[in-house]
């Protein structure tokens, strides 16, 4: 006969052999999830650049559904991709040699840090950040996708002001890339500077120097 003793025991040690387990399984799960490679981006189709000009503007509103593998992979080598690997040249300026600019993905599933020379993403951050990225537009919390762009100012010298102008600069040419690449693949954005951007520094823990004034809105458009 077993006594009630008995099935208690056998009962902690199912519940804690379960608990061992799932734990396991998001360590696991956790451990998998620390880079997604992107496919690699594909450069024909798409509009022609002039129709893309004309086309291009700022869209607030988004369909509910998230950026596409592919198209995000686009999207990034658009952004700051390499284009010449010999030197390894990106689709925007750098700034006497410099690379200043890191770009980070605030979406649903966590923060992550592009990665150019590998085309992928690192995973920075769990949380969904996204309306932390702004400092009152409603959208941004509930869009799929925000790239905030990063500057570090360390690499730079001058003063305040032009480093200002010259982390400004960066993240601007940048974010016309991604715009381009929008109006030619059918996918919405707006390019923002409404950032806390002090105050999503340090929530992002990234290192001193590192400025943000710009971030950008993707996903596709509402119907």
């Amino acid at each position: 006969m077993v006594t009630r003793r008995q099935v208690n025991t056998g009962i902690l040690s199912t519940a804690a052999t379960a608990a061992t387990v799932s734990m396991a399984g998001r360590a696991a799960f956790a451990q998998m999830a620390q880079t997604i490679a992107l496919p690699p981006p594909v450069m024909t189709g798409g509009k022609s650049l002039m129709q893309a000009l004309k086309d291009r503007k700022s869209i607030r509103e988004y369909a509910d559904r998230p950026v596409s593998d592919q198209d995000l992979s686009n999207l990034l080598w658009a952004a700051w991709g390499v284009n010449r690997t010999a030197d390894d040249g990106r689709t925007a300026p750098r700034w006497r040699d410099a690379y200043l600019l890191d770009i980070y993905l605030t979406r649903a599933d966590g923060v992550w840090h592009y990665e150019p020379k590998n085309h992928r993403l690192l995973f920075h951050m769990a949380g969904d950040l996204r309306g932390q990225t702004t400092t009152g537009q409603p959208f941004v919390a509930t869009a799929p996708l925000n790239l905030v762009y990063a500057v570090d100012g360390s690499k730079l010298t001058g003063t305040d002001s032009e480093k200002g102008a010259v982390a400004g600069a960066t993240a601007a040419v940048t974010g016309e890339n991604v715009y381009l690449y929008c109006a030619s693949a059918g996918l919405a954005t707006v390019f923002r500077g409404s950032v806390p951007g002090e105050a999503l520094a340090k929530t992002l823990k990234l290192a001193p120097g590192q400025m943000i004034q710009f971030a950008q809105t993707v996903g596709y458009p509402k119907a």
